[in-house]
């Protein structure tokens, strides 16, 4: 659950405000560990990688660009690369449109 909690000022103005998150506990200990490795508090390491996603996430919507990830870029790559498996009412058209009966 997400909740906004206004603390005065704008980021663009060099004001801001605070954000509350309710996480779960191994959420979280991912966060805490994910900070660490960069050597930066939790809130600049949520702050960074939040912001910066949705930052791409919004200019790829106003520029209707499909935006994945490396995994999901995997996925969508394999499924493609996949021979698809016809169903029986598929191959029966196949056969009616080849001329076969």
């Amino acid at each position: 659950m997400l909740k906004a909690h206004k603390a005065g000022k704008s980021q663009k103005s060099g004001k801001t405000s605070s954000f509350m998150v309710r996480l779960d506990e191994e959420s979280k200990r991912f966060l805490t560990e994910a900070a660490k490795l960069h050597r930066i508090s939790v809130s600049d390491y949520v702050r960074s990688t939040t912001v910066s996603q949705a930052r791409r996430e919004v200019i790829a919507a106003r520029e209707n660009v499909i935006v994945l990830s490396p995994e999901d870029q995997l996925r969508l790559w394999n499924a493609l690369n996949e021979s698809p498996k016809l169903t029986p009412a598929q191959k029966r058209l196949g056969k009616m449109m080849r001329g076969a009966r």
